[in-house]
């Protein structure tokens, strides 16, 4: 982006934030046994919304920025990184296999950045259709267990015993990256913030936009910080 869009990066920040504190709370669950907000409706909605939005504001943000390409392969590759670490801390004994990350959320977004240039090429109409359609068959089949392999697994179809710790498939969460990406073309065509008046130095706008720029830094550092900080308090409890 030329010119950042404060809102765009608040937002991103905003989820960002929650994301932190929804891992902070599995940690102290998983290690510690503690329950700590783990039932309150802050905590259910941003796990059953919180991953929809952030997509979606991803499909407004790829439409403004440039060299989608490379951004999906940065993006896939923390993925893989993510998906070493777990792997590791389950060959190491530290925790169970159900830590594993397969295909989470950086693996998703980054295909969806990859698959963006094919999908600017089409029609909006046809984009809207498919976006749609996505979401639908994502949400109906998130319930199902299927006898498949793990390569389909991707896609959204789970194999029977399937567990991670981080899983986001490409349906329904292509379909709401689309949906973003449609929002982007229309509502910020001019390349420019919706709200001109707002003031981007006040503390907490800004405080959210500095979280928005770092949040790939921050998601890739934070759950080994929370991880490691929680496991020596159960060394010490």
């Amino acid at each position: 982006m030329k010119q950042r869009i404060w809102e765009l990066d608040a937002l991103r920040g905003l989820f960002i934030l929650g994301m932190v504190i929804v891992h902070l709370i599995y940690d102290l669950q998983n290690f510690l046994g503690l329950s700590v907000l783990a039932e309150s409706p802050i905590f259910d909605f941003i796990l059953s919304w919180g991953g929809v939005l952030f997509f979606l504001l991803s499909g407004i943000c790829v439409t403004l920025g440039h060299h989608p390409i490379r951004r999906g392969l940065i993006v896939f590759g923390c993925g893989l990184v993510v998906s070493a670490v777990t792997y590791g801390m389950y060959a190491l004994d530290f925790a169970g296999k159900g830590m594993i990350i397969y295909f989470g959320v950086l693996h998703c977004l980054g295909v969806c950045m990859l698959l963006w240039p094919v999908f600017k090429r089409i029609p909006w109409p046809i984009t809207a259709l498919s976006s749609l359609t996505m979401a639908v068959v994502g949400v109906l089949i998130d319930p199902i267990w299927f006898d498949s392999s793990m390569w389909l697994m991707p896609l959204g179809f789970k194999p029977k015993g399937f567990a991670s710790s981080d899983y986001f498939a490409l349906l329904p969460f292509l379909g709401f990256f689309l949906m973003g990406s449609l929002i982007g073309r229309f509502a910020y065509k001019n390349k420019t913030t919706l709200f001109p008046k707002a003031d981007p130095k006040n503390p907490l706008i800004a405080f959210f936009s500095w979280l928005g720029k770092w949040s790939l830094p921050i998601y890739m550092l934070h759950q080994p910080v929370l991880t490691g900080l929680v496991m020596l308090l159960e060394v010490i409890l």
